[in-house]
């Protein structure tokens, strides 16, 4: 399994006046853009092809994970080249970043459907930008290894708490004990049930392996919620029709779609990083004290 759908055609609008004209994707966590911290986590399990869903606003994107001869070249002359290491290595050269643009906003399944045409035959994941993962993390490489044992589609989960659930996709895994690395049967998927009725507390983190089958049903699936082709729907339908599992993250997500996710992804990430860590730790108990 090789390709991965990656949709970036979203405006944004949770983080404006931010993201009027600056992509989403590229809003910096610490010292890297989101996009490439979820292109990073494809290429670690074994993904080489991305394909980007995008929009005509979008070009920064491109251009982030595009040679720049100009900015080399200066480098070079300038000696900087422990800087030049960093940008040359954003993208592995076995990877590829191919585009294709989705024109109207039709919701996550129309963007799959989008890339239906560099798809072909192949099964695929699907990652959601606003989902960042720690940068240890295998998840995404053992669902591949989870699909592969059975053929059966792998939804991402992780627990959430039961006062809560009302904000998210609940999956419905009828009562079962799902540890986390591991994947089980699920029956239903609920988008946003009432507290009293959420059937688990495990909810929709942002990443798929999906059966190819799933790019027919989206061609035929009605449009669902707010007008648009709804992924949910056509898994709903898979699952129906040859079975599906979730599987519990192992390791840790942030929101970044959401500012408050976003902020606290900058603290943690902040407080990780090889270079800045012990220095924006240090200032943080200076901060401490003083409060």
């Amino acid at each position: 399994m090789k390709k991965v759908v990656i949709p970036v055609a979203g405006l944004g609008t949770r983080f404006l006046p931010a993201t009027k004209a600056i992509p989403k994707e590229m809003i910096t966590l610490v010292d890297k853009p989101l996009i490439q911290y979820v292109v990073a986590e494809a290429i670690r399990a074994g993904f080489t092809d991305i394909i980007l869903v995008t929009h005509s606003s979008k070009g920064a994107i491109e251009n982030h994970f595009d040679h720049n001869y100009e900015l080399n070249k200066t480098l070079v002359e300038k000696n900087k080249l422990a800087l030049l290491d960093i940008i040359d290595n954003i993208l592995p050269g076995d990877a590829n970043i191919i585009s294709v643009r989705q024109p109207i906003a039709l919701g996550l399944g129309h963007a799959v459907l989008c890339a239906a045409p560099i798809i072909g035959d192949d099964d695929f994941a699907v990652m959601l930008p606003d989902v960042i993962l720690n940068e240890e993390s295998c998840d995404l490489a053992k669902m591949v290894q989870a699909f592969q044992l059975n053929r059966k589609s792998q939804i991402m989960v992780e627990p959430v708490p039961q006062e809560e659930t009302y904000k998210y996709g609940i999956v419905d895994i009828q009562g079962r004990e799902l540890a986390p690395a591991e994947s089980t049967e699920m029956v239903n998927m609920v988008e946003k049930p009432s507290v009293d009725k959420a059937p688990s507390n495990l909810s929709v983190t942002g990443r798929y392996i999906l059966d190819n089958d799933i790019l027919g049903i989206l061609r035929t699936t009605p449009k669902g919620a707010g007008g648009e082709i709804q992924l949910t729907d056509a898994i709903d339908t898979l699952m129906k029709a040859q079975g599906a599992e979730a599987y519990r993250l192992e390791g840790k997500s942030y929101d970044c779609g959401d500012k408050l996710g976003y902020l606290q992804a900058t603290y943690e990430f902040a407080c990780q990083h090889p270079e800045l860590g012990p220095s924006f730790t240090e200032w943080l108990a200076t901060i401490a004290q003083e409060t």
